[in-house]
């Protein structure tokens, strides 16, 4: 993922990264431990903010790691957190872990993502969603946004396609005002431009004529109002499943690999739902 770097100099970024965030001048200050004067001069180009301020800065300001190495070219020092690719020996340790994590979770549905939603790994509990997907869009390289919303994907089986897609794009659309990033830019207009998949009744699953968000299955019924999260409710062999996800990251990454790293976990929101996962995701698999 690339940062594109600007010419304006450090200091109107750091006000946008302030303002982004909603804190004045003063109260920047004062968790920075500077003043709200210096803070000014920072931003107006007055005066050169020293590496370990702009470090500072962007901790206080929750600056994504990537982007705080822009701050740091930009402001005229060397990048300060390395970025190793995940095939790299040094990340054997990380990827081990993470195979180890997505395991213990089956038969319940996990994944690993990078910061353009690239599939990093999987478990045997994906794998079964993804029954029936074509193989064209499991070639790597995986995108879990062009696998869910793509008219050939899981969109057709997502009984309420309406408000997952709206919860997905709005999801993309805030991390794209926090990364400002052009490959998620450009993700984000190709799946937003996906045909919504039409029913055999000839109503499409994002809520055409006749929809009402709402699917009946083998199971005898598929839910959209979970009381306490919006859950996915999926088709699949004949019945709807229904999942919560939880999506977690790394606590204080030095590496922008790790940074840009999401573990999303898919729970059932039903009893039906894990039953049905116990019964057909077999660890022996």
């Amino acid at each position: 993922m690339t940062t594109v770097l600007p010419d304006t100099g450090v200091g109107p970024l750091l006000r946008d990264w302030r303002e982004q965030r909603r804190f004045s001048q003063l109260e920047l200050a004062l968790r920075a431990d500077s003043s709200a004067r210096h803070i000014s001069f920072i931003e107006t180009g007055r005066s050169r903010p020293s590496e370990e301020m702009v470090l500072r800065l962007a901790e206080q300001l929750d600056v994504p790691v990537r982007e705080r190495n822009a701050l740091l070219v930009i402001a005229g020092y060397a990048p300060r957190y390395p970025q190793t690719p995940l095939d790299d020996p040094a990340m054997t340790s990380l990827r081990e872990s993470l195979d180890r994590l997505l395991a213990a979770y089956e038969p319940y549905p996990a994944l690993v993502v990078d910061g353009t939603y690239g599939v990093v790994a999987a478990n045997r509990g994906i794998a079964l969603m993804l029954e029936g997907v074509p193989e064209k869009l499991l070639t790597p390289p995986v995108n879990a946004m062009r696998l869910t919303l793509h008219p050939e994907g899981l969109a057709p089986r997502i009984v309420n396609l309406r408000e997952w897609r709206a919860d997905l794009l709005a999801q993309m659309d805030r991390q794209i005002a926090l990364v400002r990033s052009p490959a998620l830019r450009q993700l984000y207009d190709e799946v937003a431009a996906y045909p919504a998949p039409v029913r055999e009744d000839g109503t499409d699953r994002a809520g055409g004529h006749g929809g009402s968000g709402r699917a009946a299955g083998a199971t005898g019924r598929g839910r959209a109002d979970a009381a306490f999260a919006l859950p996915m409710l999926l088709e699949h062999d004949g019945r709807v499943l229904s999942f919560v996800s939880s999506i977690a990251t790394f606590n204080t990454p030095m590496d922008v690999t790790v940074a840009e790293l999401a573990i999303e976990t898919f729970l059932p929101a039903d009893r039906e739902t894990a039953a049905y996962l116990h019964a057909h995701v077999s660890p022996d698999a």
